[in-house]
């Protein structure tokens, strides 16, 4: 059974249907990155997979339990699926450890003591052991993207998902924020991001999936992909991009 499991999921802002009936099957573990233009729908989705945007129609499936059924409290299913987006939206009156034990004192109601040895020990995961207790300006835009995913991570997700997380980062940051993502990826941590950054999607990606205009036009391999893609609209893309 894969961990995640979409269904023909659609979803419309009026009149604009954004996903066209996407299946999209993840497994645990696996990387999947979302490739495609601004549009596309990859961060809709993301939004509709944790639970930000209701689905239209079609299921959304996490360990076989049909997640996007309608009048579901949506906050367990938040705890257990993560998202990190473009804007880092860190509190600026709260310290960066602060904001990362934010969520788990409110939603899992665990008290400071409890959380400081192990948000501590995420910041010194990350390299930020000694950037902790500063306040967000005081953070570059690589530093507090980190503190944003520490944040997601505290939580314990089994899922994370990830946003565009480096196209508000200039360009000498962005690499310190996909080393992170290499090391979530050696830990086994199960991700789907979507992303504009085709060679670390080449490297790492379990399975790439190029969406145009609401669908998973073409999904596969990344050598398989990148190397020989299958559609026209996919050679198009990456021939503007690589």
């Amino acid at each position: 059974m894969a961990k995640l499991d979409l269904q023909g999921v659609t979803k419309s802002f009026g009149d604009n249907m954004v996903c066209r009936g996407i299946d999209l099957s993840v497994d645990e573990g696996e990387m999947v990155c979302l490739i495609g233009a601004s549009g596309s729908g990859k961060s809709t989705l993301l939004r509709c997979i944790n639970l930000l945007e209701p689905i239209d129609d079609g299921r959304i499936l996490l360990d076989g339990l049909d997640i996007s059924e309608p009048g579901l409290n949506p906050q367990p299913i938040r705890a257990r699926i993560g998202i990190v987006f473009q804007s880092f939206n860190l509190f600026p009156h709260m310290t960066a450890a602060e904001n990362v034990m934010l969520a788990p004192r409110r939603v899992l109601g665990k008290s400071r003591d409890a959380l400081e040895a192990p948000v501590k020990a995420l910041f010194d995961r990350f390299d930020l052991g000694q950037r902790m207790h500063h306040y967000p300006d005081q953070l570059s835009g690589g530093q507090q993207q980190r503190v944003a995913i520490i944040r997601a991570l505290a939580m314990q997700p089994e899922i994370m998902l990830f946003d565009e997380i480096t196209s508000a980062l200039d360009p000498e940051l962005v690499g310190e924020v996909l080393d992170v993502l290499r090391q979530l990826r050696t830990e086994g941590m199960t991700m789907i991001l979507a992303t504009h950054e085709m060679a670390f999607a080449r490297e790492l990606a379990d399975k790439v999936c190029f969406l145009d205009a609401g669908r998973i036009l073409e999904e596969g391999p990344p050598e398989t992909l990148f190397s020989n893609p299958r559609e026209d609209r996919t050679r198009a893309f990456l021939k503007r991009v690589l």
